[in-house]
């Protein structure tokens, strides 16, 4: 597992923290967030064209903080699960496996997604 962040870092959908990844061997981004006590972690990419979600480094949450939101087509997506909820997109988020432990939040990268 590759450490991303301290588990302090996160608060309850609050700044998402970004890291890099190599998708399908391209430099990409990805972000871990803390929703509902759990952390999970995406890649930071809409399911609706390639492109990333954040409308400022780290921030994902709609207006409510209920939903991730694309800041360039305007899809929303369940936090908890990465699932299309609105909008334009036709694909989830894709996944990251993430735990926390021992005070850090550690990603295993896996299938097409792995360290640079």
């Amino acid at each position: 597992p590759v450490r991303v962040c301290a588990s302090a870092d996160l608060e309850e959908r609050g700044r998402a923290v970004l890291f890099d990844v190599l998708h399908h061997r391209q430099p990409a981004r990805a972000f871990v967030l803390r929703v509902d006590g759990a952390v999970v972690a995406y890649l930071n990419r809409c399911g609706h064209v390639p492109a990333e979600l954040d409308w400022q480094p780290g921030e994902f949450w709609d207006a409510t903080r209920e939903r991730l939101v694309c800041s360039i087509h305007g899809a929303t997506y369940a936090p908890q699960s990465g699932a299309c909820v609105g909008g334009p997109c036709r694909f989830g988020l894709v996944a990251l496996e993430v735990e926390e432990r021992d005070g850090a939040v550690w990603w295993r990268p896996s299938g097409d997604v792995v360290n640079p």
